[in-house]
């Protein structure tokens, strides 16, 4: 979504980082703890005033500093795009944490400030849809929430899944059923009650779009599932934050404008092979394939995409990757840097 428009209060707060990406400061205006392992964090401008617009399936970037360490992480936004006058989002304590969540966990407090990328969405509704079918897992109930309110106020049609582990990890589940009704199904794993995706994908009508957000194993489930049964890849969509570690062999990346060689070890980003030996100062905000921020372009080579933020067809045009995930797909890339 591009933000053509600022209120003077959101524009009084708004800052350029260290790598020249426009940001917000905010204030924690609550802290709420929804399961053992989850709370939900009101976020508003410091002035009370209103934020930046967004739609339902948004995410912001939160950027944390932990001593030294500079943590950024992508969160998806809950609330109602209605209601511009706070962000909440949703954070799972992940164990072992990368920094992100035992930060917001532990040493975030209510009346805290911090500094957060203007909302994106990699993630929305498909308004050529006739149905939506929403499949969420554990924390990827988050992005739904906002889309919800989205569907609500449109009297869209929509049925929406949400498979957990326990009742007690189950998050959000009486505002969902007060607010879906029988349009909501929950799967709760240690009672025994499973999704089938693919029984559920089979049912879909022509003209329905499945959105799925949530684990690996889920997200890798319901794509095995929709290539199975014929689901074009135009009606299924899917947010997944969390990028999988970098495979493969290693290779070299020649940086053109500095006139560098980089070489990029197994299991290592290009990114990373660039941060470690110095080469260029190149902006990342999220780290997992997301901001876009880091996108760059081609000059010789090709590339295997892992990002969430380049469409299909910029993916095949082979004319930009994103550093911080993306690989190459033989033993050199060329790129302009």
């Amino acid at each position: 979504m591009n933000l053509v428009r600022i209120t003077q209060s959101v524009a009084a707060q708004q800052k350029v980082s260290s790598m020249g990406h426009p940001t917000l400061t905010l204030r924690v205006a609550r802290i709420e703890r929804v399961t053992p392992l989850i709370k939900r964090f009101t976020l508003s401008a410091l002035d009370g005033g209103a934020l930046p617009p967004f739609t339902g399936g948004s995410h912001i970037i939160v950027q944390m500093r932990d001593g030294t360490r500079q943590v950024n992480n992508a969160y998806s936004l809950m609330n109602s795009p209605r209601a511009p006058g706070c962000y909440q989002i949703g954070v799972r304590r992940q164990e072992p944490s990368k920094g992100g969540s035992a930060f917001l966990h532990d040493k975030v407090a209510e009346g805290d400030t911090l500094t957060v990328a203007p909302p994106n969405n990699l993630f929305a509704l498909d308004a050529s849809a006739n149905h939506h079918v929403l499949i969420a897992g554990g924390i990827g109930i988050t992005p739904f929430l906002s889309q919800l309110h989205e569907l609500h106020d449109q009297s869209g049609s929509y049925e929406l899944h949400y498979a957990f582990r326990s009742a007690t990890h189950g998050a959000f589940c009486d505002e969902l059923a007060a607010a879906c009704g029988d349009r909501v199904r929950f799967y709760i794993d240690d009672q025994g009650q499973k999704l089938d995706v693919p029984a559920l994908l089979r049912a879909m009508a022509p003209g329905s779009h499945a959105y799925v957000c949530g684990p690996a194993t889920l997200i890798d489930a319901v794509r095995s599932a929709a290539q199975d049964v014929g689901l074009p890849p135009s009606r299924l969509h899917v947010e997944q934050f969390a990028a999988a570690a970098p495979t493969g062999d290693a290779y070299t990346v020649v940086l053109a404008k500095s006139g560098k060689t980089v070489h990029v070890a197994s299991g290592e980003s290009i990114l990373n092979a660039i941060e470690r030996d110095s080469a260029v100062p190149v902006p990342c905000l999220c780290r997992e394939g997301v901001c876009g921020t880091c996108e760059t372009r081609i000059l010789e080579g090709e590339a295997t995409h892992f990002d969430q933020y380049l469409s299909a067809q910029e993916k095949e045009a082979q004319k930009t990757l994103l550093i911080c995930v993306s690989r190459a797909k033989g033993h050199t890339l060329v790129l302009d840097l």
